[in-house]
């Protein structure tokens, strides 16, 4: 049945429209879709709707910039406009292909050859004109602005093929193609909302990596030949020096993008097939976090807001690389950030320049170590003490004593939970009897993913998900869950920013007696759960019921431990 029988089926038209529509079909050329928009007979979305119901093909809206051009590109634009199809994703070899018009026999013999070509197998959905056409603007960006940066650069460096001396790399990346090249990169990863990016080489071409959500995806290929001077440009950028390619590198630079200022903080580092840049995106508007949005609920939050009101004590914050510590602590400084309070830290590196604060950034390479700097600190008349990291003995020691000392200290420590904090400081070389006089909390985090607001769905969990939550919060079901769905706000990824889990240990009598007496991890752990002590699984399970998270996020970070 044609769609315009179908809109007869449904009395959105009558027979004689309807006959004179397909005459009109017939004699012009327009497909049945085209003259029903043109018309106005019928909204798009409503046509794509009863169109995916007649063909049986899911409809799906895709937002542009969650896909990458690695991925159209497996589509020539040539191709995708004249079939009116375009890549949508790949995950293994199976690739996503959106189509206007998947019943057309000509579209889908082309789809057939580019599989049998390129060694993937397909999954068709429906999309509308609109979207199609959104999509397509995504070639236009590579073919565009980058495009046509690399046919300038083409010109200028000829087909020679030498090594390209330190001073012309200069001058290459000074240039107009590689200046708005290496601009266009930092604009998308701030416009998708990356947190890093990675510029990689590798044998054939250079791979440009977006992280986001925690997740690195790819979005740029480009020519293997403009590596070198890409690379100069970020390291102008940075201030670091562009003929050193056998040591790694680290700096930052400053750039206005889209009427925002944002910073970078670059890390170049060798590889056997060249330099490698990570970039990590520091947009002060979504980086500082209120206290109150960190995720801290209940006991927790208590525990913490009574260790940052005691005039002294050390509070620290655990996890691994990426679990969002730096952001707790900035998180706390704001909280204490007062006019009579002096505040001093030691970072490595200085991720987000605090208004009021005196932040000072270690110089290994020069001697200016945390514990050199701490021993000067605490020459500064500090109130407040950060320090980036407990690494060594000597810091960690001069950590507890400016603790005891009367000054409220803030650190991070590499440890899997909070019990395990204090065996960690013993290990260190703290004595046992310093820690329950000088420790005020132990601070576990992990991120998840929360929940796109807009398209989350409430469901009811499987048997073994209710018992689990049963089980962890002693609770009796009902009780809803909520999954993932995906809309065009979240980039049909169900998921819409992160949120920390945490786990917060405070210092007591009896912690402080099995410190003194056995401080094994285990023990500490179990005194603390006996205490109340709230998990980060059981925090986790909590947000799920609120409907923050999924209970696949949260278990997929609790088992990290």
């Amino acid at each position: 049945m044609t769609l315009i029988q179908q809109l007869v089926k449904k009395e959105i038209l009558d027979q004689e429209k309807a006959t004179a529509l397909e005459w009109e079909a017939k004699t012009s050329g327009k497909k049945e879709e085209e003259l029903i928009l043109e018309k106005h007979f019928l909204d798009e979305k409503s046509l794509f709707n009863l169109k995916s119901e007649n063909l049986k093909i899911p409809l799906k809206e895709v937002a542009p910039d969650s896909v990458s051009l690695e991925t159209m590109q497996l589509i020539p634009e040539e191709t995708a406009r004249f079939y009116k199809m375009v890549s949508l994703a790949k995950n293994g070899k199976t690739l996503q292909v959106g189509m206007v018009y998947p019943e057309d026999f000509k579209s889908q013999e082309a789809l057939k050859f580019l599989a049998r070509q390129q060694n993937f197998i397909y999954q068709v959905f429906l999309i509308t004109p609109t979207n199609f056409n959104e999509l397509l603007k995504q070639y236009r960006n590579l073919k565009g602005e980058v495009g046509t940066a690399l046919e300038e650069l083409s010109e200028e460096t000829g087909k020679e093929k030498r090594p390209i001396k330190t001073e012309e790399l200069e001058r290459l990346a000074e240039e107009a193609p590689i200046s708005k090249i290496v601009a266009v990169i930092l604009r998308q990863a701030l416009e998708g909302d990356a947190s890093d990016i990675h510029i990689e080489p590798t044998k054939e071409k250079l791979r440009v990596r977006f992280r986001f959500l925690g997740v690195l995806h790819s979005s740029i290929i480009l020519p293997l030949k403009i590596h070198p001077a890409v690379i100069a440009r970020i390291k102008i950028l940075s201030n670091l020096k562009i003929d050193e390619t056998r040591v790694p590198q680290d700096g930052r630079f400053s750039s206005e993008i889209n009427g925002k200022d944002i910073d970078f903080r670059v890390s170049t580092f060798p590889t056997a097939l060249g330099e490698k840049v990570a970039l990590r995106v520091l947009d002060p508007s979504i980086g500082f976090k209120k206290f109150e949005d960190l995720g801290l609920r209940g006991k927790n939050l208590q525990a913490v807001k009574d260790a940052v009101t005691k005039p002294y004590g050390l509070i620290l914050v655990t996890g691994p690389t990426g679990s969002g510590k730096t952001t707790t602590l900035y998180s706390i400084l704001q909280l204490l950030n007062k006019e009579g309070t002096n505040i001093v830290t030691l970072e490595d590196p200085i991720e987000y320049f605090l208004e009021g604060i005196n932040q000072s950034q270690i110089k290994p390479e020069i001697g200016y170590e945390f514990s050199t700097g701490l021993r000067h600190i605490l020459r500064q008349d500090p109130n407040v003490i950060m320090v980036g990291e407990i690494r060594d003995e000597e810091t960690a020691n001069l950590v507890t004593h400016a603790a005891l000392t009367g000054h409220i200290v803030l650190s991070t420590l590499h440890t899997t939970n909070s019990a395990g904090v204090i065996p960690r400081l013993i290990d260190l070389g703290v004595k046992p009897y310093f820690i329950p006089s000088t420790l005020s909390v132990a601070v576990a985090q992990r991120l998840v993913r929360t929940l796109c607001p807009e398209c989350k769905k409430k469901v009811k969990p499987d048997k073994e998900t209710e018992e689990l939550i049963s089980k962890e919060l002693k609770i009796k079901p009902p009780f809803d869950i909520f999954q993932p769905v995906g809309c065009k706000k979240c980039n049909q990824l169900g998921f819409a920013g992160r949120i920390s889990l945490f786990e917060v240990l405070s210092m007591n009598k009896s912690l402080a007696a099995i410190t003194m007496q056995e401080p094994s991890e285990a023990k500490i752990a179990a005194e603390a759960k006996k205490l109340g002590m709230v998990t980060m699984k059981q925090d986790g399970i909590l947000k799920v019921l609120e409907g923050i998270t999924t209970i696949e996020e949260v278990l997929r970070v609790a088992e990290e431990k």
